[in-house]
């Protein structure tokens, strides 16, 4: 029996069966392979999201991958069969924002797989075809359900244009903060230190292309050209602008709790710091991301410690927020 995970409020949830919708013009029916769970999935369990960023009763998952199964009028159908995953903001396409290829700026406000729009956490996902990418046919469906935090981490290094022989650090050591040194690792950096809280991640950040790493209570350097941070921890951000030299560029993609330490204006004026930040992924972005990994250069699958069916859903958001050094990426399995 198809089934969904449907959470009806704060807390509330329930398994329920699941009527795949078939797909009307220009949208597409995609079997889903396997969905990841973070920890703006547990925001929404729990009810802390913020208002107007979800919509109750819900499906979740805006991570997954699967297999085009149908299409709707004017989809190609080429289609059908491929291996695809697919961009979560569903964006109007005609304001100006959109025009310019800024989609997660769209003006005619937030839309978003799994969280206003239904996920995939069921047997399938019906969504605009326009929103798909399209994998190499022998892809691990597996490894590619992780390319949505992929492409928000593209999206992050497309902006810090990091050049060959540039010094780059990278704050955080969850999925995100892999996933940086990987695509920075890419850009063949002079040096790529990442700067943690948890020393058992060193060997896997060595694994993916760091030259060294350092806990946040050592002694940190302060001639960096690049920082991307992704730890979204209280004192993530002044940490990250702290490796920088003057002119340095600096990246943000976690998002602190209220009251975290804010950057200080005065150091940012003085020394110059070049701040960007990263809400979700551009389709340019997402292209970028499918293009690394079909290429080879992304190796998500270490990452995944646990592969659990729809039905240990509450299992996999207690895993998801309990701080377990062994708990790396969760998927559920439809």
């Amino acid at each position: 029996m198809s089934t969904a995970v449907v959470v009806e409020a704060p807390g509330e949830h329930r398994l329920t069966p699941h009527e795949p919708r078939q797909p009307e013009p220009g949208e597409a029916l995609v079997r889903v392979h396997a969905v990841g769970i973070c920890g703006s999935d547990r925001e929404v369990y729990q009810g802390n999201r913020p208002e107007g960023y979800v919509r109750y009763p819900l499906t979740p998952g805006h991570e997954w991958s699967g297999t085009v199964r149908a299409v709707g009028a004017g989809v190609p159908e080429a289609l059908v069969g491929r291996k695809v995953v697919g961009e979560g903001f569903r964006n109007c396409q005609v304001c100006d924002r959109c025009h310019a290829g800024e989609t997660t700026l769209c003006t005619a406000g937030y839309e978003e797989t799994g969280f206003t729009q239904p996920g995939a956490m069921a047997t399938t996902l019906t969504l605009p075809a326009r929103l798909l990418h399209l994998l190499p046919d022998d892809a691990d469906l597996t490894a590619a359900a992780l390319l949505e935090p992929a492409a928000c981490i593209a999206a992050a290094v497309i902006k810090a244009n990091a050049l060959p022989g540039e010094r780059v650090a990278v704050v955080g050591t969850g999925t995100l903060g892999m996933f940086a040194v990987q695509f920075l690792k890419a850009n063949s950096p002079a040096e790529l230190l990442v700067v943690g809280t948890r020393p058992d991640r060193a060997e896997l950040s060595r694994r993916f292309g760091a030259t060294g790493f350092r806990t946040r209570d050592q002694h940190l350097p302060d001639d960096f050209d690049v920082v991307v941070e992704t730890a979204g921890s209280a004192s993530a951000a002044r940490t990250a602008a702290g490796l920088l030299r003057r002119g340095g560029r600096l990246v943000l993609t976690g998002i602190p709790a209220p009251g975290a330490d804010g950057l200080d204006p005065t150091d940012l004026v003085v020394r110059q710091l070049e701040v960007s930040t990263v809400f979700g992924a551009p389709p340019d972005a997402w292209a970028h991301a499918v293009r690394v990994f079909g290429a080879g250069l992304l190796d998500p699958l270490p990452l995944v410690t646990h592969e659990l069916p729809l039905e240990r859903f509450p299992e996999a958001i207690e895993l998801v927020g309990s701080g377990d050094p062994k708990v790396g990426k969760v998927l559920l399995r439809p």
